[in-house]
């Protein structure tokens, strides 16, 4: 156990003693494939080195409530609820709770528990904070019962408890890419069978993220508002999932607005898979085109960008290093993703940040702290 863990420090102050387990999971960045996951399409994640940590320990008093301290709530007073009572409050509680209702539903004897959170995956940033947390946590439920649950089981877990307790109607990649994913390929997935493959970058690119500091919330009305079109567009073609039309214009004929968004998973479905086709083959030109497409799709048919990620993309499309940019996660604020030229990232990052102002943040490369292990 790394005595450098920020969860492991907040765990013994605030608990007087050593904790039984010590698991992490990463944040993610998604190169392409946006809004398709709850369609049963495609997506391309891939881990970034911001993680979430949890130290966790059988809890001690006998009467059935698990503490939970956060490092990026205040670090000290713990939230607390009662195993088997498990109940909203629209608080950051609520993913644990989630959890530990997700589990319970499987048979599992979740115990009372201990636990504190550090986390350095920024919060509404779309980059996955929530699928971090879940999927740490589960983790390290799964070391300290010591019950057998494989990576693809915890992610699905871990959506049924954003989905459900926490109600956010969120599709499967981010847990997928928090449970599977590392920081040196990316994650080909298929969501309707949860197939899998890893594929690695082309060698001369290297991947900057940059977080707009507009936060954003997939529990709000926005993202599920998206959703709901998106369901009503495949009931009015007649199919269950919008992957089972290959055509954009046979979506995009549907009245408006559900015509636009269903163009825009129909086409990001194909973008994913030509994405894929052109990192195999090192098609640089090709994969950053399909990257500016996609962010124009989610911008004028999916109507999920604001202003300032619109602008901090075009700022990083004009840089002479990057090959391709788009937002990146579920839109209404949040961060964006673009392929540069190796070791062209960082520098690259800092000419895009200082055009766009002081609320920019280079995320990915990461300069210090623990943000620099990769991955798990």
């Amino acid at each position: 156990m790394a005595t450098s863990s920020a969860a492991l420090a907040v765990f013994e102050r605030a608990f007087g003693r050593t904790p039984d387990v010590l698991e992490r999971a990463p944040g993610r960045v998604n190169l392409i494939g946006e809004h398709t996951d709850y369609s049963g399409g495609f997506v391309l994640p891939m881990a970034i080195p911001q993680r979430t940590e949890i130290a966790l320990a059988r809890a001690t008093g006998g009467d059935g409530v698990c503490r939970v301290v956060s490092a990026n709530h205040g670090g000290r007073a713990p939230a607390m609820f009662e195993i088997g009572r498990e109940e909203r409050t629209g608080t950051w509680i609520d993913y644990v709770q989630g959890v530990v209702k997700a589990l319970r539903e499987t048979g599992v004897l979740v115990p009372a528990f201990d636990a504190a959170v550090a986390s350095d995956v920024p919060i509404g940033a779309g980059l996955s904070s929530s699928a971090a947390l879940e999927v740490a946590l589960l983790r390290g439920l799964r070391a300290l019962v010591g019950f057998p649950l494989d990576d693809v089981t915890i992610a699905q877990l871990g959506r049924k408890a954003e989905n459900e307790l926490v109600g956010a109607p969120v599709g499967i990649m981010d847990q997928m890419a928090s449970s599977l994913a590392d920081a040196t390929t990316a994650l080909f997935l298929d969501t309707r069978t949860l197939a899998y493959e890893r594929v690695p970058l082309p060698d001369d690119t290297e991947i900057l993220v940059i977080d707009s500091g507009v936060a954003h919330d997939h529990a709000a009305g926005d993202y599920r508002t998206r959703r709901s079109e998106v369901e009503r567009a495949a009931a009015a073609l007649g199919v269950k999932e919008l992957r089972d039309i290959d055509d954009p214009a046979v979506a995009g004929a549907l009245k408006e607005p559900i015509g636009r968004r269903a163009r825009h998973v129909v086409s990001e479905n194909a973008r994913v898979l030509a994405a894929v086709r052109a990192m195999r083959e090192g098609d640089l030109p090709a994969l950053g085109k399909l990257m500016d497409a996609s962010h124009a799709s989610l911008r004028d048919d999916f109507q999920v960008t604001v202003p300032d990620v619109d602008r901090l993309v075009a700022l990083a499309q004009g840089d002479p290093e990057v090959i391709g940019a788009r937002m990146t996660g579920g839109g209404f604020g949040g961060a964006i993703v673009a392929l540069t030229r190796r070791q062209k990232a960082a520098a690259a990052g800092a000419r895009i940040v200082a055009s766009y102002g002081p609320r920019g943040r280079v995320l990915v490369p990461a300069r210090d702290g623990w943000t620099s292990e990769e991955g798990r």
